[in-house]
């Protein structure tokens, strides 16, 4: 079985169903075929699961296997330009001129700051004539809230670029000025897929982290505070213009950051290679990061001056970033956006805890996929025979404890009590869509729960 198939769960057969149900399910698949077609391949139009219910084309037996046929055969694999190596970061000067900016706004965080890095770039722009406003009121995970300010200050400095220095969250919420900048209204309007009508301005990334990839990315993930929820931001427009990749960036990252980064990234390319939005482009991408994290995440986060082990992390995020920004994600990432959105817990490390019961639960449904990434991480040929999804499980723990991550979700707070709250916000994900199942929201609350 290809690890694009969906599997019938054990005891299910479509003569046991009503023709009702049976419909029903067909539409689901078809719809998750359009969902796909509609995020990575060209010349598609967005639209709903309720609306397309509405509609009978699952019917057709031609149209179902064309479309079908499409998702298997069409993917585009979108990047920005991308500068890798030490000193990168002080490209930014060249590429602002290049780019025609004359004020940026400068995104990132106080740790940043405190850093250093962004008075070093600044002071470089300032040099040749680009001035710069600096907002850094970014949260840890980015609030609509904090869009919306940005926004006003890139529109009441006479800003007409956006320059992003640090992690996932100073990127994404760059990404989210960008939108509104230029198309108005409020950052909520544009979740989902290709809602963003108008470009945005020049927009730069520089990151500070080996986890988050926004700066290579097609999606930006923001926190309603009010609802607390998380949603996913995905269109080609918000691909920043240049990503500068410095490894010496790292060397000022908090060191249980840099496992809760480097768990990210590793959940990202694991989960772009056992995607049903996957292509040869990707996994080549995938696999290389697995090898890259597997080997420098414990250096790296033992010692952040070890040169080597830095850049292959940094070089390991940007794999896993092009990988899952052209396949997407799957079932970990749509469960941990909730708890982030709930719990305001850092996404790494809420990704690292959620994945060995993902695999469990996958692995089924993409079991050479699984089985190839377990021997990347050190999985014995005959513990993957003997044990399947434990073994890989086991050496996905095993490079945890190395970084320090140890205990589950109930040990940080996240309560029974939510899980029904939680599971109903997963449900809805995009990420959901390419996981190599489908779950029933029952299946989700049950993860949730024996990842507590």
């Amino acid at each position: 079985m290809s690890h694009h198939d969906t599997p019938s769960r054990p005891g299910a057969s479509i003569h046991g169903t009503s023709h009702t149900q049976a419909e029903g399910d067909a539409a689901t698949r078809l719809f998750r075929h359009l969902s796909i077609i509609s995020m990575y391949a060209p010349g598609t139009a967005s639209f709903s699961h309720n609306s397309f219910l509405s509609l009978m084309i699952h019917r057709d037996r031609e149209i179902r296997e064309a479309l079908q046929m499409t998702v298997d055969t069409l993917r585009k694999f979108v990047m920005p330009e991308v500068i890798f190596g030490e000193g990168a970061r002080m490209q930014a000067v060249h590429y602002l001129d290049n780019l025609g900016v004359s004020h940026a706004l400068i995104v990132t965080d106080p740790g940043i700051i405190k850093a250093g890095w962004v008075r070093e770039i600044a002071s470089a722009a300032e040099s040749v004539g680009i001035s710069s406003t600096i907002f850094s009121h970014v949260s840890e995970n980015p609030r609509t809230t904090e869009v919306d300010a940005g926004t006003s200050m890139y529109r009441e400095n006479g800003c007409d670029g956006i320059l992003a220095i640090g992690g996932g969250s100073p990127m994404d919420c760059a990404k989210g000025i960008a939108i509104l900048s230029t198309n108005g209204g409020g950052i909520q309007q544009y979740e989902g897929v290709d809602k963003i009508r108008h470009m945005g301005p020049p927009l730069i990334c520089i990151p500070t982290t080996a986890g988050s990839s926004a700066d290579v990315s097609q999606f930006a993930i923001i926190t309603e505070q009010e609802k607390l929820r998380k949603f996913g931001i995905i269109s080609k427009t918000i691909i920043p213009d240049v990503s500068l990749v410095d490894p010496n960036l790292l060397t000022t990252l908090p060191q249980k950051f840099i496992g809760y980064c480097g768990f990210d990234a590793l959940t990202h390319a694991i989960e772009a290679y056992v995607s049903t939005g996957s292509s040869s482009l990707t996994d080549l991408h995938a696999l290389e990061a697995i090898r890259m994290i597997k080997r420098a995440l414990p250096p790296a986060y033992h010692d952040s001056k070890d040169s080597e082990a830095t850049r292959l992390m940094m070089l390991g995020s940007l794999h896993a970033g092009l990988a899952f920004s052209n396949a997407s994600l799957g079932l970990v990432h749509a469960m941990a956006h909730p708890i982030s959105g709930l719990y305001d817990l850092p996404h790494g490390e809420t990704n690292s805890l959620l994945l060995p019961v993902v695999i469990r639960y996958n692995y089924p449904s993409a079991q050479a996929r699984y089985d190839r990434i377990g021997r990347i991480l050190g999985a014995s040929e005959e513990d993957i025979q003997e044990n399947g999804a434990e073994a890989i499980i086991g050496v996905v723990r095993e490079l945890a404890e190395k970084v320090g991550i140890t205990g589950s979700l109930g040990d940080r707070g996240v309560l029974s009590k939510d899980i029904r709250t939680l599971s109903d916000h997963a449900m809805v994900d995009g990420c959901i869509v390419t996981n190599p199942i489908l779950p029933e929201l029952g299946e989700v609350m049950r993860l949730y729960e024996a990842a507590l």
